[in-house]
């Protein structure tokens, strides 16, 4: 099944004097239908499914990132950070004794970082010949549309963390232009593709990520990287490969039981998404590195997905209800502690 803008169809009225109408007509009865034993309408004629299948699809972002609610209807969102300096450094300057006539002195740098914020609006039209046959089928318009709503605010909230929203000029977690970007290096076979990677160098592409990510954040502890997103295609392929042709583990247990991050105390996520499958340098497939934590990373639903208003809609018989949300971009506190590497797949 796809989605299609339907638009305003006429679809047209069709006299049968067989057992069915004609695909996407509108039965009717006439004479001529009832006398050649057409007497019974085709839903009839039906065993109906009462499941009503949704459109297959992906949206992970808030496994990716921290969702903080609430702010209101703003514009921007703001975060404030602070630099620090002493008089001639922290290490000898500080050092006193008997006699001395003068202290070094602590200062402090504060700067403001500003974040978009969008409003996302969309209407829910039902029609009133509709909800009067709804009383006969037993069914809700109204929900079956809400869940539509739900779908496109997931899928529009999905891109806005992951790619940003390029008319907007917004940025997501996998293409900041801030985050060191790098490429894996090449195997034993002469590229970087993890299919035609050994186990042990796959695990090396992993932990050059996390120790690189964290020689960036000045090896604090607390911005220990703890999150990895992969295509789905090499996720997959780690997940489903032996270390060897002897081995009961697959190279994912490899790198959960030998990462650095779990070595230091920290807890290793590794996790698939779409939106890293050529997300890379030349359409190759990326790999992203980082500290999924809401110092560090997060996004905010200032006005979470509300349904706001509703009216009756004389001039085209129907109710219309507006649904609005105010969602902020992805606010990266800091860029250090995200690192791409590109060329894990696809073509290289």
């Amino acid at each position: 099944m796809s989605f299609q803008d339907v638009g305003t169809v006429n679809a047209g009225v069709v006299k049968f004097a067989g057992a069915a109408p004609a695909i996407g007509g509108v039965p009717t009865m006439d004479a001529a239908g009832i006398a050649s034993g057409g007497a019974f309408l085709v839903s009839e004629l039906e065993k109906r499914d009462p499941m009503i299948r949704k459109p297959l699809t992906s949206v992970t972002y808030p496994r990716d990132i921290v969702i903080q609610t609430g702010g209101g209807w703003v514009d921007y969102v703001s975060a404030m950070s602070v630099a620090y300096g002493i008089t001639g450094g922290a290490g000898a300057a500080p050092v006193q004794a008997g006699g001395s006539n003068g202290l070094p002195i602590v200062q402090a740098s504060v700067d403001k970082g500003i974040y978009k914020a969008h409003t996302f609006a969309v209407a829910l039209r039902v029609m009133f010949q509709d909800m009067q046959r709804a009383n006969f089928i037993g069914r809700s318009m109204d929900q079956l549309l809400q869940d539509g709503v739900r779908m496109a605010f997931d899928k529009h909230q999905d891109q806005n963390i992951y790619t940003g929203l390029s008319e907007y000029e917004t940025t997501g977690i996998i293409n900041n232009p801030d985050a060191t970007e790098s490429t894996v290096a090449d195997g034993a076979s002469g590229n970087g593709n993890w299919v035609t990677k050994t186990p042990a160098e796959i695990l090396a592409d992993v932990n050059k990520a996390l120790i690189t990510t964290w020689d960036q954040a000045g090896n604090d502890l607390d911005a220990l990287p703890n999150h990895i997103l992969l295509p789905y295609e090499e996720y997959n392929y780690i997940l489903s490969t032996p270390v060897s042709d002897l081995a009961t583990k697959s190279i994912y247990d490899y790198i959960m039981e030998n990462n650095i991050t779990s070595k230091n105390g920290g807890d290793l996520f590794i996790g698939a998404t779409q939106w890293c499958k050529g997300a890379g340098t030349g359409g190759t497939d990326r790999m992203v590195v980082y500290v999924n934590h809401e110092r560090y990373l997060k996004a905010d639903e200032l006005v979470p997905l509300s349904r706001i208003m509703s009216a009756p809609n004389v001039a085209n018989v129907c109710y219309d209800t507006a649904y609005m949300a105010n969602l902020s971009e992805p606010e990266v506190m800091y860029p250090q502690t995200i690192t791409y590497w590109d060329q894990i797949g696809g073509d290289t």
